[in-house]
């Protein structure tokens, strides 16, 4: 198990993942594939239909994994390519997003998994960063 502790307690910084609280925000557990390396926070995620994994959502797969799920609530390593023990986290399910700070795979954008979005919850709006 990793070290959830990374040596800067009591210190923290500002992603501007949400951009308020107007909406509800849940987490639920997500069982990341093995072998996609460094998925950020922030990362939307899909699910496999056949073996309900999840991978960075990408509309390009014909999987599941074309339809956005729900985002990765913290920064996982899921290992190298050909790694074989797949990873339990947690992802956000609902809540007011910023889709400047919002990942997805491929070339997808925040517009395209909009509408898909929204029907679960999960609400985007454009924020910039606080300078």
């Amino acid at each position: 198990m990793s070290n959830l502790f990374d040596g800067n307690f009591g210190h923290s910084s500002t992603d501007n993942l949400f951009y308020d609280t107007t909406h509800p925000t849940d987490v639920k557990s997500v069982v990341l594939k093995a072998g996609q390396g460094i998925l950020l926070r922030g990362t939307v995620v899909g699910i496999g239909t056949a073996d309900t994994l999840a991978v960075k959502v990408n509309s390009t797969a014909t999987d599941g994994t074309e339809l956005a799920d729900s985002i990765l609530t913290d920064t996982v390593d899921t290992g190298a390519v050909g790694a074989t023990e797949n990873v339990v986290t947690t992802a956000y399910s609902s809540g007011s997003f910023n889709r400047l700070a919002l990942i997805f795979g491929g070339t997808d954008t925040a517009d395209k998994h909009e509408t898909r979005l929204r029907s679960l919850g999960i609400f985007m709006k454009d924020t910039h960063p606080i300078e």
